[in-house]
């Protein structure tokens, strides 16, 4: 157990200054980037002040100090609004259906793609498979409506053999959700993929060969080798995923859904829309965003603590 611990703290390096010096070139190389997140990401964060204000039209002229202080007005009503908390279920469920489905999809196509032996097969159907990822929103809402839609090609083609057409679209529950995710995971199953596949480059290949040699078929190379071999990248995209359920935006819902389905299709982004730029009363939609964030950032460090307790992958 102490020649464990002795090795491990070899391959530490405490800060210091002279770590500093060694690694100047990566520092000055950093430098543009940290000055553009200080710019885009941290100074804009001066405008959460004005979730604790009463922020209309008529006050931009104002200064911030000479606008009307609500203090946690906007939370309290934010909290007693029946509307927040089904958009906050919706947020939910589309997020965490959206992820299970995108990690085992996207996990096991790079995991097929990566035993495909012909080189060009291999680059055209990866070609092929992200290609969705750079189509609009509203290109891809279109193609569903057209294929999904209550007379469209999968209901004449279902009504063709004899099964009653099925409301991919206008089911107003749950199975929406899921037709979203499934929507989005067809735009981008191959994008998220290209991450995997270069995970598992780094495999060393030895461990194929031995297994190839013990007589492993490729099944099993897969599962004891490749996945083990990804696995801390699997977790660390899984923990920034769960940071980041809240903010399912509101593009995919307000397009591919409708009237029918308006109750599981409000999303924490689409109710902040609706009700702090369609109202005008920006102090309750900068509130929404803020609880947003707060909420995110909670799941974020949640998810990285359990991570941390069954494995040794985690972000921080």
């Amino acid at each position: 157990m102490n020649k464990k611990k002795k090795e491990i703290s070899i391959h530490k390096q405490k800060f210091s200054f002279k770590l500093m010096y060694k690694q100047r070139y990566l520092l000055v190389m950093s430098v543009p980037f940290v000055i553009w997140l200080i710019i885009f990401k941290y100074i804009p964060l001066w405008g959460w002040t004005m979730a604790f204000q009463d922020v209309k039209p008529k006050t931009f002229a104002l200064s911030i100090w000479e606008r009307t202080w609500v203090g946690f007005d906007h939370f309290k009503a934010l909290l007693h609004d029946g509307e927040f908390f089904d958009a906050l279920r919706n947020t939910l469920g589309i997020s965490f259906i959206g992820i299970v489905l995108g990690f085992i999809t996207s996990v096991g196509f790079a995991l097929l793609l990566n035993e495909v032996r012909l080189k060009r097969f291999k680059k055209v159907t990866q070609t092929i498979s992200y290609l969705p990822h750079f189509v609009s929103w509203v290109i891809i809402a279109s193609i569903a409506k057209m294929v999904l839609g209550d007379s469209g090609v999968l209901n004449e083609v279902l009504g063709k053999i004899g099964v009653g057409p099925i409301k991919f679209m206008t089911t107003n529950g749950p199975a929406f959700w899921l037709v979203v995710c499934i929507i989005n995971i067809w735009k981008e199953t191959g994008w998220d993929a290209i991450i995997y596949l270069s995970a598992m480059t780094g495999i060393d290949q030895g461990l194929y060969e031995a297994a190839k040699v013990d007589g492993a078929g490729r099944f099993r190379r897969m599962w004891h080798i490749t996945l083990p071999g990804i696995r801390p990248t699997i977790i660390v995209l899984v923990i920034m995923s769960i940071g980041g359920v809240l903010g399912a935006g509101m593009e995919r819902q307000m397009l591919l859904g409708n009237g029918i389905v308006q109750d599981y299709a409000d999303v924490v982004s689409w109710y902040a829309y609706r009700f702090g730029i369609g109202n005008n009363n920006y102090g309750f939609g900068t509130a929404v965003g803020v609880f947003q964030s707060a909420i995110s950032l909670v799941l974020l460090f949640v998810a990285n603590k359990v991570a941390g307790k069954f494995s040794d992958s985690k972000l921080v």
